[in-house]
């Protein structure tokens, strides 16, 4: 069902009217969102503003990740940051600026802030002084990161580190109404070579409906890719997207067949329509199987064997039951945590050596699973054990190079929530900094990212597409 107030925030006539007679109804803002397969310049001529604290470490990486993606730097702060911006800078004709070269009025794209200098409580002015003459010029769809460490080296240092998190959070929602988000980034040490293209993908429009989450970077896995491809970064791979036929799991098997991948999409029999048109349209394997049936993993198993081998795999299929748990009846409670859960965790086991080093393997969670749900004790459960699962198991992929995640959705618009009261539907759109509910593709994109070779500095994490969920935030 389309959302009514979005349809009329792309109206600039309706929105002109609205603000007139004062009434107390946001619009939400239409999100840019990328179309197609990567670019080798996502960020082409996008004025991206660069600040840091004394002391920050990040700079030479910001630079070149920047430059490589083609963002103008506009510079503000500590001179120091100045130097590491000069060869990148005429390596792609992209020299660096101060802030002070921006007309005044000029909007931003992006504003990148690298607080790993923090050291005290009185350094979180840099917070301020930084933030507050540019938050009002944030672009529409603009995109705000702030860079930081998972820790500081004494009480002092973690306190300010700590209070990254709720900086930008609050960060988020005042710049949501724009359709503008903000994330939170912690490097570890040592891994600073691996935030590169998490900068370009949390910059690009491709991460249009994460806001207001905290990532971390480290050294976990073995294997990262001193430049990993940015054009293709799937070419050649074998993947298999469980619960293909249609909302995410159809965008995902579409994404990941544009960046190069040959895709397994796997489906019920009962689904064996939509199936094997989409496996068609992108070149790919229909396989139908039922996932609750005792021999499924092993059916799954001998298709990919056949195919070479296992780069990807997306457990996204999943059912729900929803009954509150006094209304529960047995069989409903062992559907959902068979399907959602145990055949995840089956279904990993008969698959884990097909793997190949340097794998991906990306679980969908639910915001379910992190806040709860009237009715859903069985589907939360499912969700959470799913994050459970990525964190247990990442350390026995490490060695390999092999990357776990989890991805859990907020309110996204599938034909299963265009079915759920209007009173529940609306306030699953306008409880979120971006005010408004995401589409399959947002959680795509997400997935591809974590598919790709670039993300190996992330594993074990559930990452929220939520676009900024005021619901277990």
């Amino acid at each position: 069902m389309n959302d009514v107030l979005l349809e009329l925030g792309k109206n600039a006539r309706a929105r002109a009217v609205l603000s007139a007679l004062g009434l107390p109804i946001p619009l939400p803002v239409p999100l840019r969102r990328a179309r197609g397969p990567w670019r080798e310049r996502p960020l082409a001529d996008a004025c991206v503003v660069v600040g840091a604290t004394q002391g920050a470490e990040l700079s030479p990486v910001i630079a070149e990740a920047l430059a490589a993606a083609g963002a103008n730097a506009y510079l503000i702060g500590p001179d120091s940051i100045a130097a590491s911006f000069v060869e990148p800078g005429e390596a792609y004709g992209r020299p660096a600026r101060a802030l002070a070269a921006l007309q005044d009025k000029e909007r931003v794209a992006g504003v990148v802030f690298d607080a790993t200098g923090l050291r005290d409580v009185a350094a979180l002015r840099a917070l301020y002084e930084t933030f507050h003459p540019l938050v009002g010029r944030i672009a529409r769809s603009g995109r705000v990161l702030v860079l930081g460490r998972p820790s500081g080296d004494s009480p002092a240092a973690s306190a300010a580190q700590g209070a990254l998190d709720g900086f930008v959070r609050s960060v988020a929602k005042e710049i949501g109404r724009v359709g503008a988000t903000a994330n939170l980034v912690r490097v570890e040490k040592g891994a600073e070579m691996r935030l590169g293209p998490v900068l370009r993908f949390l910059l690009s429009p491709r991460s249009a409906f994460v806001s207001a989450q905290p990532f971390v970077v480290d050294t976990r896995t073995n294997g990262a890719l001193d430049k990993p491809p940015f054009v293709r970064p799937l070419e050649k791979k074998i993947a298999v997207v469980t619960g293909a036929a249609r909302g995410i799991g159809a965008a995902t098997a579409r994404r990941l067949a544009e960046e190069g991948a040959h895709v397994v999409c796997l489906d019920r029999p009962g689904d064996d329509g939509p199936t094997s048109q989409l496996a068609r349209s992108i070149h790919g394997t229909a396989l139908l199987v039922d996932l609750g049936a005792e021999e499924a993993p092993s059916r799954i198993a001998d298709v990919v064997r056949a195919l070479g081998g296992l780069d990807v795999v997306v457990h996204n299929a999943g059912i729900t039951r929803d009954k509150t748990l006094g209304r529960m009846s047995e069989r409903q409670w062992d559907e959902v945590i068979a399907v959602n859960l145990g055949a995840v965790v089956r279904t990993h086991e008969a698959l884990e050596p097909l793997l190949r080093e340097g794998g991906r393997v990306v679980c969908l969670s639910s915001i379910a699973g992190i806040a709860g749900n009237v009715g859903q004790s069985a589907y939360a459960a499912s969700k959470a054990g799913i994050m459970g699962f990525v964190a247990g198991l990442w350390p026995t992929l490490a060695e390999r190079g092999i990357t776990v995640n989890a991805v859990a959705p907020g309110f996204i618009e599938t034909r299963l929530t265009a079915a759920i009261p209007v009173t529940v539907r609306e306030a699953g759109r306008r409880l979120a900094a971006l005010g408004q509910g995401g589409l399959p593709e947002d959680v795509a994109e997400v997935i591809t990212f974590l598919a790709s070779p670039g993300a190996a500095g992330i594993t074990g994490r559930t990452v929220r597409v939520c676009g900024g969920a005021l619901i277990g935030a």
